[in-house]
Protein backbone atom coordinates (compact mmCIF):
# COMPACT_ATOMS: atom_id res chain seq x y z
CA UNK A 1 0.00 0.00 0.00
CA UNK A 2 2.99 2.29 0.49
CA UNK A 3 3.74 1.98 -3.19
CA UNK A 4 0.13 2.76 -4.05
CA UNK A 5 0.28 5.86 -1.82
CA UNK A 6 3.39 7.15 -3.61
CA UNK A 7 1.75 6.60 -6.99
CA UNK A 8 -1.42 8.40 -5.78
CA UNK A 9 0.63 11.42 -4.68
CA UNK A 10 2.47 11.50 -8.00
CA UNK A 11 -0.76 11.23 -10.04
CA UNK A 12 -2.59 13.91 -8.00
CA UNK A 13 0.25 16.45 -8.34
CA UNK A 14 0.49 15.76 -12.05
CA UNK A 15 -3.23 16.37 -12.54
CA UNK A 16 -3.04 19.65 -10.64
CA UNK A 17 -0.32 20.80 -13.03
CA UNK A 18 -2.59 20.19 -16.02
CA UNK A 19 -5.89 21.68 -14.81
CA UNK A 20 -6.85 25.05 -16.29
CA UNK A 21 -9.98 26.21 -14.46
CA UNK A 22 -11.54 26.28 -11.04
CA UNK A 23 -13.99 23.46 -11.72
CA UNK A 24 -11.15 21.11 -12.75
CA UNK A 25 -9.23 21.90 -9.56
CA UNK A 26 -12.29 21.17 -7.45
CA UNK A 27 -12.78 17.91 -9.36
CA UNK A 28 -9.21 16.83 -8.41
CA UNK A 29 -9.97 17.64 -4.77
CA UNK A 30 -13.09 15.52 -4.86
CA UNK A 31 -11.27 12.65 -6.63
CA UNK A 32 -8.54 12.33 -4.04
CA UNK A 33 -9.80 14.03 -0.83
CA UNK A 34 -13.58 13.71 -1.05
CA UNK A 35 -15.67 11.37 1.10
CA UNK A 36 -15.24 8.66 -1.53
CA UNK A 37 -11.82 9.88 -2.69
CA UNK A 38 -8.80 7.67 -3.34
CA UNK A 39 -6.75 8.90 -0.39
CA UNK A 40 -9.78 8.74 1.90
CA UNK A 41 -10.26 5.11 0.85
CA UNK A 42 -6.67 4.24 1.79
CA UNK A 43 -7.13 5.75 5.24
CA UNK A 44 -10.29 3.72 5.76
CA UNK A 45 -8.42 0.49 4.81
CA UNK A 46 -5.47 1.17 7.07
CA UNK A 47 -6.46 -1.91 9.12
CA UNK A 48 -5.16 -4.12 6.31
CA UNK A 49 -1.62 -2.75 6.77
CA UNK A 50 0.64 -4.89 9.02
CA UNK A 51 0.51 -3.65 12.60
CA UNK A 52 4.19 -2.76 12.73
CA UNK A 53 3.84 -0.55 9.59
CA UNK A 54 0.45 0.92 10.39
CA UNK A 55 1.68 3.96 12.35
CA UNK A 56 4.23 4.99 9.73
CA UNK A 57 1.69 4.45 6.93
CA UNK A 58 -0.89 6.59 8.69
CA UNK A 59 1.61 9.41 9.20
CA UNK A 60 2.58 9.22 5.54
CA UNK A 61 -1.07 9.39 4.45
CA UNK A 62 -1.56 12.58 6.52
CA UNK A 63 1.54 14.11 4.95
CA UNK A 64 0.23 13.39 1.47
CA UNK A 65 -3.20 14.80 2.43
CA UNK A 66 -1.66 18.04 3.74
CA UNK A 67 0.52 18.34 0.64
CA UNK A 68 -2.44 17.88 -1.70
CA UNK A 69 -4.60 20.35 0.26
CA UNK A 70 -1.80 22.93 0.13
CA UNK A 71 -1.28 22.48 -3.62
CA UNK A 72 -5.03 22.59 -4.32
CA UNK A 73 -5.44 25.85 -2.37
CA UNK A 74 -2.44 27.30 -4.20
CA UNK A 75 -3.92 26.28 -7.55
CA UNK A 76 -7.25 27.92 -6.61
CA UNK A 77 -5.48 31.11 -5.58
CA UNK A 78 -3.54 31.26 -8.84
CA UNK A 79 -6.70 30.63 -10.80
CA UNK A 80 -8.49 33.50 -8.96
CA UNK A 81 -5.60 35.88 -9.60
CA UNK A 82 -5.42 34.90 -13.26
CA UNK A 83 -9.16 35.50 -13.65
CA UNK A 84 -8.90 38.88 -11.90
CA UNK A 85 -5.95 39.88 -14.08
CA UNK A 86 -7.91 38.94 -17.16
CA UNK A 87 -10.85 41.09 -16.09
CA UNK A 88 -8.60 44.04 -15.27
CA UNK A 89 -6.80 43.68 -18.58
CA UNK A 90 -10.11 44.21 -20.32
CA UNK A 91 -10.91 47.25 -18.16
CA UNK A 92 -7.67 49.15 -18.26
CA UNK A 93 -7.86 52.82 -17.28
CA UNK A 94 -5.89 55.45 -19.12
CA UNK A 95 -4.87 57.77 -16.30
CA UNK A 96 -3.78 60.40 -18.84
CA UNK A 97 -7.37 60.96 -20.00
CA UNK A 98 -9.14 64.05 -18.58
CA UNK A 99 -11.67 63.41 -15.82
CA UNK A 100 -15.41 63.53 -16.37
CA UNK A 101 -16.83 66.96 -15.77
CA UNK A 102 -19.47 67.54 -13.09
CA UNK A 103 -22.40 69.50 -14.56
CA UNK A 104 -23.09 72.79 -12.84
CA UNK A 105 -26.32 73.05 -10.88
CA UNK A 106 -28.96 75.69 -11.39
CA UNK A 107 -30.98 77.80 -8.99
CA UNK A 108 -34.58 76.65 -9.37
CA UNK A 109 -36.82 79.23 -11.08
CA UNK A 110 -39.14 79.35 -8.06
CA UNK A 111 -36.18 80.12 -5.80
CA UNK A 112 -34.95 82.71 -8.29
CA UNK A 113 -38.31 84.46 -8.14
CA UNK A 114 -38.38 84.24 -4.34
CA UNK A 115 -34.92 85.76 -4.08
CA UNK A 116 -35.82 88.51 -6.54
CA UNK A 117 -39.01 89.42 -4.67
CA UNK A 118 -37.26 89.36 -1.28
CA UNK A 119 -34.58 91.65 -2.71
CA UNK A 120 -37.16 94.13 -4.01
CA UNK A 121 -39.01 94.34 -0.69
CA UNK A 122 -35.76 94.47 1.27
CA UNK A 123 -35.11 97.72 -0.58
CA UNK A 124 -38.56 98.87 0.62
CA UNK A 125 -37.51 98.15 4.23
CA UNK A 126 -39.21 94.77 4.70
CA UNK A 127 -37.64 91.97 6.76
CA UNK A 128 -37.95 88.31 5.74
CA UNK A 129 -39.44 86.02 8.42
CA UNK A 130 -40.48 82.35 8.42
CA UNK A 131 -42.75 80.12 10.50
CA UNK A 132 -43.89 76.51 10.93
CA UNK A 133 -45.50 74.59 8.08
CA UNK A 134 -47.50 72.44 10.53
CA UNK A 135 -49.73 75.07 12.09
CA UNK A 136 -52.42 75.39 14.74
CA UNK A 137 -55.93 75.99 13.47
CA UNK A 138 -55.99 79.17 15.55
CA UNK A 139 -53.11 80.81 13.67
CA UNK A 140 -54.11 79.48 10.25
CA UNK A 141 -57.78 80.51 10.53
CA UNK A 142 -59.27 81.90 13.73
CA UNK A 143 -56.73 84.67 14.42
CA UNK A 144 -57.19 85.74 10.80
CA UNK A 145 -60.90 86.35 11.34
CA UNK A 146 -61.94 82.91 9.99
CA UNK A 147 -63.80 81.10 12.82
CA UNK A 148 -64.70 77.42 12.54
CA UNK A 149 -68.19 78.11 11.13
CA UNK A 150 -67.03 80.82 8.70
CA UNK A 151 -67.98 80.11 5.04
CA UNK A 152 -64.60 81.45 3.93
CA UNK A 153 -63.04 78.17 5.09
CA UNK A 154 -64.49 76.65 1.96
CA UNK A 155 -62.16 78.91 -0.03
CA UNK A 156 -59.15 76.98 1.23
CA UNK A 157 -59.27 73.19 1.14
CA UNK A 158 -57.15 72.00 4.02
CA UNK A 159 -55.00 69.05 5.04
CA UNK A 160 -55.94 68.34 8.66
CA UNK A 161 -53.43 66.50 10.85
CA UNK A 162 -55.59 66.69 13.97
CA UNK A 163 -58.76 68.57 14.86
CA UNK A 164 -56.81 71.70 15.75
CA UNK A 165 -53.68 71.19 13.64
CA UNK A 166 -53.26 71.63 9.88
CA UNK A 167 -50.70 71.94 7.14
CA UNK A 168 -50.81 75.68 6.66
CA UNK A 169 -52.84 76.85 3.68
CA UNK A 170 -51.04 80.21 3.44
CA UNK A 171 -48.14 81.99 5.14
CA UNK A 172 -50.41 84.54 6.87
CA UNK A 173 -50.06 82.68 10.24
CA UNK A 174 -46.48 83.94 10.32
CA UNK A 175 -47.83 87.49 10.37
CA UNK A 176 -50.01 86.71 13.40
CA UNK A 177 -47.09 85.14 15.26
CA UNK A 178 -44.90 88.18 14.56
CA UNK A 179 -47.57 90.70 15.58
CA UNK A 180 -48.08 88.84 18.88
CA UNK A 181 -44.41 89.40 19.70
CA UNK A 182 -43.59 92.75 18.06
CA UNK A 183 -45.21 96.14 18.56
CA UNK A 184 -45.73 98.41 15.52
CA UNK A 185 -44.23 99.48 13.24
CA UNK A 186 -44.08 96.10 11.48
CA UNK A 187 -42.81 95.57 7.94
CA UNK A 188 -42.32 91.89 7.10
CA UNK A 189 -42.29 89.47 4.18
CA UNK A 190 -43.06 85.77 4.82
CA UNK A 191 -42.15 83.28 2.05
CA UNK A 192 -42.63 79.51 2.36
CA UNK A 193 -44.34 76.29 1.35
CA UNK A 194 -48.10 75.94 1.77
CA UNK A 195 -50.46 73.00 1.22
CA UNK A 196 -53.92 72.48 -0.29
CA UNK A 197 -55.44 69.25 -1.70
CA UNK A 198 -55.52 70.32 -5.33
CA UNK A 199 -53.61 68.98 -8.36
CA UNK A 200 -53.82 69.79 -12.09
CA UNK A 201 -51.85 71.67 -14.76
CA UNK A 202 -52.08 74.88 -12.75
CA UNK A 203 -52.21 73.59 -9.14
CA UNK A 204 -50.12 71.30 -6.95
CA UNK A 205 -50.82 70.02 -3.40
CA UNK A 206 -47.67 71.82 -2.23
CA UNK A 207 -46.72 75.23 -3.59
CA UNK A 208 -44.93 78.39 -2.52
CA UNK A 209 -46.42 81.65 -1.37
CA UNK A 210 -44.96 84.94 -0.28
CA UNK A 211 -46.99 87.38 1.80
CA UNK A 212 -46.27 90.85 3.05
CA UNK A 213 -47.51 92.94 5.96
CA UNK A 214 -46.98 96.59 6.82
CA UNK A 215 -48.46 98.10 10.01
CA UNK A 216 -47.88 101.61 11.31
CA UNK A 217 -49.70 104.84 12.09
CA UNK A 218 -51.46 106.43 9.13
CA UNK A 219 -50.96 103.61 6.59
CA UNK A 220 -53.48 104.00 3.76
CA UNK A 221 -54.73 102.09 0.73
CA UNK A 222 -52.70 104.54 -1.33
CA UNK A 223 -49.54 103.19 0.31
CA UNK A 224 -50.63 99.67 -0.63
CA UNK A 225 -51.20 100.66 -4.26
CA UNK A 226 -47.90 102.52 -4.44
CA UNK A 227 -45.76 99.68 -3.10
CA UNK A 228 -47.47 96.95 -5.15
CA UNK A 229 -47.29 99.04 -8.33
CA UNK A 230 -43.56 99.63 -7.83
CA UNK A 231 -43.03 95.95 -7.03
CA UNK A 232 -44.87 94.58 -10.08
CA UNK A 233 -43.11 97.00 -12.44
CA UNK A 234 -39.75 95.81 -11.11
CA UNK A 235 -40.69 92.16 -11.69
CA UNK A 236 -42.43 92.43 -15.07
CA UNK A 237 -40.98 95.66 -16.45
CA UNK A 238 -41.68 99.38 -16.22
CA UNK A 239 -44.22 99.22 -19.06
CA UNK A 240 -46.44 96.79 -17.15
CA UNK A 241 -50.07 97.87 -16.89
CA UNK A 242 -52.02 96.83 -13.80
CA UNK A 243 -55.41 97.27 -12.21
CA UNK A 244 -56.94 96.79 -8.77
CA UNK A 245 -60.32 95.01 -8.57
CA UNK A 246 -62.54 94.92 -5.47
CA UNK A 247 -62.54 91.50 -3.84
CA UNK A 248 -63.14 89.76 -0.52
CA UNK A 249 -60.73 88.22 2.01
CA UNK A 250 -61.76 87.55 5.62
CA UNK A 251 -58.64 89.19 7.06
CA UNK A 252 -58.61 92.41 5.01
CA UNK A 253 -61.18 95.15 4.49
CA UNK A 254 -61.33 96.69 1.95
CA UNK A 255 -59.75 93.99 -0.22
CA UNK A 256 -58.51 94.01 -3.79
CA UNK A 257 -57.10 91.62 -6.33
CA UNK A 258 -54.36 92.93 -8.59
CA UNK A 259 -54.18 92.08 -12.29
CA UNK A 260 -51.51 92.84 -14.86
CA UNK A 261 -51.84 93.12 -18.62
CA UNK A 262 -51.31 89.59 -20.00
CA UNK A 263 -47.60 89.01 -20.58
CA UNK A 264 -48.37 86.28 -23.14
CA UNK A 265 -50.58 88.20 -25.58
CA UNK A 266 -49.95 91.80 -24.54
CA UNK A 267 -53.63 92.27 -23.73
CA UNK A 268 -55.00 90.97 -27.03
CA UNK A 269 -56.61 87.90 -25.47
CA UNK A 270 -55.29 84.35 -25.38
CA UNK A 271 -55.83 80.95 -23.72
CA UNK A 272 -53.66 81.89 -20.74
CA UNK A 273 -55.70 84.98 -19.81
CA UNK A 274 -59.04 83.49 -20.85
CA UNK A 275 -59.32 86.01 -23.71
CA UNK A 276 -59.63 88.83 -21.13
CA UNK A 277 -56.22 90.38 -21.70
CA UNK A 278 -55.56 90.44 -17.93
CA UNK A 279 -53.88 88.05 -15.48
CA UNK A 280 -54.62 87.85 -11.78
CA UNK A 281 -51.37 88.22 -9.83
CA UNK A 282 -52.08 88.69 -6.14
CA UNK A 283 -54.61 89.44 -3.44
CA UNK A 284 -54.30 92.38 -1.07
CA UNK A 285 -56.15 94.72 1.26
CA UNK A 286 -56.14 96.74 4.44
CA UNK A 287 -55.82 94.59 7.56
CA UNK A 288 -59.22 93.98 9.16
CA UNK A 289 -59.53 95.63 12.62
CA UNK A 290 -60.63 92.26 14.04
CA UNK A 291 -57.20 90.83 13.21
CA UNK A 292 -55.53 93.71 15.06
CA UNK A 293 -57.70 93.06 18.10
CA UNK A 294 -56.64 89.38 18.10
CA UNK A 295 -52.96 90.37 18.43
CA UNK A 296 -53.45 93.27 20.85
CA UNK A 297 -53.03 96.15 18.37
CA UNK A 298 -55.33 99.17 18.75
CA UNK A 299 -57.14 99.55 15.39
CA UNK A 300 -57.97 103.16 16.32
CA UNK A 301 -54.22 103.93 16.37
CA UNK A 302 -52.69 101.60 13.81
CA UNK A 303 -53.59 100.66 10.26
CA UNK A 304 -51.84 98.38 7.84
CA UNK A 305 -52.03 96.42 4.64
CA UNK A 306 -51.29 92.83 3.64
CA UNK A 307 -50.82 91.04 0.33
CA UNK A 308 -50.04 87.55 -0.90
CA UNK A 309 -49.05 85.85 -4.13
CA UNK A 310 -48.06 82.43 -5.43
CA UNK A 311 -44.43 82.13 -6.49
CA UNK A 312 -45.10 79.37 -9.02
CA UNK A 313 -47.63 81.58 -10.82
CA UNK A 314 -45.16 84.48 -10.99
CA UNK A 315 -42.43 82.15 -12.29
CA UNK A 316 -44.76 80.67 -14.92
CA UNK A 317 -45.79 84.10 -16.18
CA UNK A 318 -42.32 85.61 -16.15
CA UNK A 319 -40.62 82.67 -17.85
CA UNK A 320 -43.48 81.52 -20.10
CA UNK A 321 -43.95 78.11 -18.43
CA UNK A 322 -47.18 76.45 -19.52
CA UNK A 323 -47.46 73.58 -17.00
CA UNK A 324 -46.83 74.00 -13.26
CA UNK A 325 -45.77 70.34 -13.01
CA UNK A 326 -42.58 71.15 -14.90
CA UNK A 327 -41.43 73.07 -11.83
CA UNK A 328 -41.46 69.91 -9.71
CA UNK A 329 -40.15 67.22 -12.09
CA UNK A 330 -36.48 68.26 -11.64
CA UNK A 331 -35.62 67.63 -15.30
CA UNK A 332 -32.15 69.14 -15.66
CA UNK A 333 -32.89 70.01 -19.32
CA UNK A 334 -35.76 72.21 -18.13
CA UNK A 335 -33.85 73.74 -15.23
CA UNK A 336 -30.85 74.62 -17.45
CA UNK A 337 -33.04 77.20 -19.21
CA UNK A 338 -33.01 79.33 -16.07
Amino acid sequence: MTGDLQQLEKDALAELEKVGDENSILAVRTKYLGRKGLLTGMLRNISSVPAEERRAFGMRCNEVKELLEKNIEEALRRQSEDRKAEVLAGQQIDVTLPGRGIPAGRIHPVIQIRNEICGIFAAFGFSVVEGPEVELDYYNFEALNIPKDHPARDMQDTFYIEDNMVLRTHTSPVQIRIMEKVKPPVRILSPGRVYRPDSDVSHTPMFHQIEGLLVDRGVSFGDLKGILTAFLKKVFGEDTLLRFRPSFFPFTEPSAEVDIRCVMCGGGGCRVCGQSGWLEILGSGMVDPAVFQNVGYDPEVYTGFAFGLGLERIAMLKYGISDIRLLFENDIRFLKQF
